[in-house]
């Protein structure tokens, strides 16, 4: 363990308190939890409390020694910002500093860059990390050329601003590169998500703040269906444990329990950086296409009503706001919580870890994703295969059959469908 410290980069974490935000005390705290997460010690916490932020140093001008005098005592070897800083702010800081300045989008970007293990995903942080990057080298770029001479004139580039430049050539080719890249492993994922949307199987995405246990209730519910391990994932007690999104057939071989399939996805947070919500949104928007989103809160956390929030405006801007949702109460164990699980309506308490309530959870979802369904055995002349595309992309079609009459189907569909397809059923 002391090698392990020995071995991780020491920090001096900065906040400015401007009392605007909802909970500065849990945004430092959650701060501190990224950096453990990004492998380094933290030695030592400054805050500032000011109404505005520094435009040219995000914190006061007679701060920046304090920083730097605290950042020598407790031998801190990067100073971390709580919040986003311009690139302008980056370079005024690290002149000041003498010390390499992160903020909180930089060391995001570094934990997804050490959890990262697909290749898409690989793809999605380097894009991330190359995009955040490159507005901080044209801001030196265009600080070099004001030095470079008289009138900005071209010819009067230093060496400097040269490197700058190819550097700067060098990324957005680089940038391109992968979005092509990810461009093809879009398409694949398109074609697997259209197969399971022609399957007719409901799709229910797990969703929620970061280390609130989607990867924990995944598991459980793989190993109801008696699958072997091979089918569970990474699961962790850390910030962003898993970045992949996986899915999961959910079957039984109880004719009475309905199969579906299980998305676990990236976890959320406050203040998550735009550049990873744009490179990862192929990836974070398998939520769109879900019938149910299971959102799953960590009950035991005194901040979980701030989390749904959080979770509740990353779904708004996914365009999945208003998809119906179940909502675990996850880790309510932890609250003495008694005689679990306890389910009201769409709201279930539960403790996956242990798999309470994890029956009864997956009773809840076949409740929802079936419970306004009806099994129906119809008879379509040929001229009406357009019909039965439908309930191919929208319903579970069991049995299939081509006579010389027609296409008979045996179907669980919505009863609107039933009802306004009704001519075509077939008594039995």
């Amino acid at each position: 363990m002391r090698e392990e410290m020995q071995d991780m980069t020491k920090v001096l974490l900065v906040g400015v308190n401007t009392g605007k935000e909802q909970d500065f005390e849990h945004s430092m705290e959650e701060l501190k939890s990224l950096a453990e997460a990004a492998n380094k010690q933290v030695t030592g916490i400054i805050i500032q409390n000011m109404a505005t932020v520094n435009q040219a140093l995000y914190i006061g001008t007679g701060k920046v020694e304090e920083v730097r005098e605290y950042a020598a005592q407790c031998e801190a070897e990067e100073v971390v910002f709580d919040n986003s800083l311009s690139p302008s702010q980056v370079r005024n800081l690290g002149r000041e500093l003498a010390l390499p300045v992160l903020d909180r989008t930089n060391l995001i970007l570094d934990i997804f860059a050490i959890r990262a293990r697909t290749k898409e995903a690989k793809l999605q942080v380097e894009t991330a990390k190359l995009q955040y990057i490159l507005p901080r080298l044209v801001g030196m770029r265009e600080n070099l050329s004001r030095q470079g001479g008289t009138g900005g004139s071209m010819s009067n580039k230093g060496a400097g601003e040269t490197k700058l430049e190819l550097d700067r050539r060098k990324i957005e080719r680089r940038i391109s590169e992968l979005k092509k890249e990810l461009e093809a492993v879009s398409r694949n994922r398109e074609t697997m998500r259209k197969k399971r949307i022609q399957s007719g199987t409901p799709k229910v995405a797990l969703v929620g703040y970061t280390n609130a246990g989607k990867s924990t209730i995944l598991n459980r519910m793989v190993e109801l269906c008696g699958e072997n391990t091979d089918k569970t994932v990474l699961e962790q007690d850390m910030l962003f444990a898993t970045l992949e999104t996986s899915v999961r057939y959910i079957h039984s071989d109880n004719r009475e329990a309905s199969p579906f399939f299980l998305v676990d996805t990236v976890g959320f947070i406050d203040k998550l950086p735009h550049g990873l919500v744009k490179a990862f949104r192929a990836t974070l928007e398998e939520v769109k296409y879900a019938d149910l989103l299971v959102q799953v809160v960590d009950f035991s956390d005194p901040h979980y009503r701030q989390h749904m929030d959080v979770t509740a405006e990353t779904l708004n801007e996914l365009g999945a706001g208003n998809i119906p949702q179940v909502i675990v109460y996850n880790k309510s164990d932890l609250c003495n919580v008694e005689n679990l699980p306890k389910k009201r309506d769409r709201q279930i308490y539960m403790a996956a870890a242990s798999g309470t309530g994890m029956k009864e959870l997956r009773a809840l979802i076949e409740e929802c994703v079936y419970g306004d369904c009806v099994e129906k055995e119809m008879m379509f002349p040929y001229d009406k295969g357009n019909v039965v595309s439908y309930f191919m992309e929208n319903a579970t079609v069991m049995e299939q059959e081509y006579r010389e009459d027609g296409i008979r189907i045996k179907v669980n569909c919505h009863k609107r469908d039933a009802e306004k397809y009704s001519q075509y059923a077939v008594s039995v």
